[in-house]
Parts: structure tokens; sequence; C-alpha cells
């Protein structure tokens, strides 16, 4: 019997809130899970990222293949272990970064041949390929099918042609991974910003099996892409009411803070997206009202902390001048404050959205931030 399951708590209108049990801990959805790309979270501990009250982080499968090596983090006892978290853990397919970072290459049935950004060495990454590596190498406790990352803009028929390679894709990938009891497998649904394709994908993911295993969860792909905020919110309209109710949804690479608030709204579970350290390494500070520069004359002599209502150091011990004065400086200390107080920010904002949902306010909890957001 797999040890996976999908519990929902609590809904309010189409956001839901509940529990995905995993073999190695509990995940409270809606759930943002901060990327740990290179087998780090950048900038942070992991005792820091779980203190923020992240359940799960995600790794990626194209970064570890080419440094360290899938075979070298398998023979040093698997990501866990490798970098010390030991909560649950998603990994990538590998394909989005094939599509975003790979000098060269080359796309087929068989798989996609590329060109590693780091040496220019010749890889070549199938959907038998991705499943070993996340699956048996690197260990995640949830897998992601390959897929073709769609380009946007296309057109109707090039978009339909590299959803259906994701769909057969996606068919070898349940194949190669086949039943397991403390792993699961979830299915990337593509199309583009084509609400026609967006359905085949989904309700042709949901139907897909190899010898009676399908997928634990459903991820929505090919988004954040540049299609802009309210093309995202219209391909989620479409998609998710052919997805199963007692099964995750996943918007893969999103995003803003009003992304986040929008998607539950439309009934998304789990996010994942590189903003919050991203933004701190670069002096940018997250909060309801958008982001903010601390490098910015105005914080030099500002003695208030960055947020003390969260229950993060970096958020209510340390004024904003001196962390101006750190990035100002290129001191290290300063993007690791900013990095622990944008995840931690994240991390709260799930968390009001997981009670207001229990608690049925969730409409009132959605104006208020909006007002918020759009207020400057």
């Amino acid at each position: 019997m797999t040890s996976f399951a999908f519990n929902i708590a609590a809904t309010d209108g189409a956001a839901r809130t509940g529990v995905l049990k995993t073999a190695r801990g509990d995940i409270q959805t809606p759930a943002f899970m901060p990327v740990g790309t290179a087998g780090t979270v950048k900038a942070l501990y992991m005792n820091q990222v779980k203190d923020t009250g992240a359940d799960i982080i995600l790794g990626n499968t194209y970064h570890l293949m080419l440094r360290p090596g899938a075979e070298r983090v398998a023979k040093l006892g698997g990501l866990h272990n490798f970098c010390r978290w030991q909560g649950p853990m998603l990994t990538d397919s590998g394909g989005f970064q094939v599509w975003s970072l790979a000098k060269l290459r080359k796309m087929t049935e068989k798989g996609v041949e590329f060109q590693s950004h780091i040496d220019g060495s010749k890889h070549m990454l199938s959907p038998e390929r991705s499943i070993e590596i996340q699956a048996d190498l690197l260990g995640a406790d949830i897998c992601m099918q390959l897929d073709e990352c769609t380009n946007f803009p296309s057109t109707h028929e090039q978009a339909a042609k590299s959803m259906e390679l994701s769909l057969r894709w996606g068919r070898r990938s349940l194949e190669a991974f086949g039943e397991r009891d403390i792993q699961t497998l979830f299915a990337i649904v593509q199309g583009s910003t084509f609400s026609d394709l967006r359905q085949i994908s989904a309700e042709a993911s949901v139907e897909a099996s190899v010898n009676g295993a399908g997928y634990g969860g459903f991820a929505i792909g090919g988004l954040a892409v540049g299609e802009g905020h309210e093309a995202m919110l219209s391909v989620l309209e479409s998609v998710v009411p052919f997805l199963p109710t007692n099964r995750p949804r996943y918007l893969m690479g999103v995003g803003k803070p009003i992304d986040l608030v929008r998607s539950v709204v439309r009934g998304v579970d789990m996010f994942d997206c590189v903003i919050p350290t991203r933004s701190g390494r670069h002096g940018q500070v997250w909060t309801d009202y958008g982001p903010y520069n601390i490098k910015i004359a105005k914080y030099a002599e500002d003695l208030q902390p960055l947020d003390e209502a969260i229950n993060c150091p970096a958020s209510r011990e340390y004024s904003k001048a001196y962390i101006h004065h750190l990035i100002r400086s290129g001191e290290l200390l300063g993007a690791m404050l900013l990095s622990w107080h944008n995840i931690a920010y994240y991390q709260d904002l799930m968390r009001r959205m997981r009670e207001s949902i229990s608690a049925g306010t969730f409409g009132q909890f959605v104006s208020d931030f909006e007002n918020k957001w759009f207020s400057k």
C-alpha cells in the first residue's frame, strides 16, 4: 500500500486546504516549495528553511545530473542525506532547464539530446533516464514526468504537437516509474494558452495508467514563460475543472504573492518559485504590498525591522538600516537575511491562506490582500 494520501480538510469556493501525507512527513496545503536547485536553497541552512514553515523543498534534476552527477549523489546516500533535508522533496524532470539553459538541444521521440551549459558535454535525457535519476539516484519523494516545455508564443499546431509529445513521454515515465510504496509520480499538463489543448492534456493525463498505476498528482506546466498574469489565470480556469478533486494540483514555477493568492482561489494546492531567494540576493523585500528595494536611500537610517509580525529572526531582529548597509556593501549576510525573510514571508502567506480557508473567510482574505497589493 502506498504511503501517499491527499486529504482535503476544508474548502471555500474552489480553494481548499488539506494534507498531502508522505513517508517523510506531512505537507500542509496550499504549500509553497522553496527551490533547492543544486541541493541547496540558496543562502540558507536547511534548518532555517524548515523553521520558516516549509514542509517540502524542490530539487533540480538537470543541475544535479550535471554536477556533482546523479550517480555520485546516490553513492553518497541520496539527495536527502547529501543536503541534510530529511523532509519530503520533489524533483523536477529536467525538461524546463534543458529548454531554457542548454547550449544546444535536439528533441526527438526518444528524448532530448543536449549540451551542458557548464562544460559543453553531451547528454541524453529520456523519460526513462529522468525517472531513473529522480526516483532511483536522487531518491525524490515526488517525481515529475519528463515533458517538453512549449515555446511561448506558439501556434495552436505547435502547442498541440508539443503537448502530444509530453503525453507520450508521460506514459513512458509512468511505465519506467512502475509501482512504488514510498514515492509517487506527477503528470504535467501542457497546451500553452489554448484551452482546448489544456483540456485534452488534462483528461488524457487523468485517464493514463500503466499496469494499473496512475499519477499521484497533476502539475500545470508551461506557465510563467511570458504569457502574463491574466492569461495564466485563464489557463487555470480551463484546466482545474478537468483534474480530480482527490489529487494535489501543482502550478509549476509560480510566482509572485498575488499569483499564489489568485491561483489558490482557482483550486491550486502547490507552488514553487525561485523569486524569494533570487530577489533576496539582489536587495528585494517581499510584503503584502508588493516588493521594495532595501538598497534605496530612504532605508539608510530606518531602524524598523522588515516585518516583526513574521516569526523569523531575519524579519524581526535586524533593522532595515543594517540590511540596507549590508546589501550596499556587498556583504553576504545581507543576501542571507533577505532570502531568509522572503522565504518566511511566503510561508506565512501560505499559512494565512490555509487558516482563512479553514475558517470560511478566504473571500475576505483575498479582498483584503488585493486591496493592499494594488494600493501603490
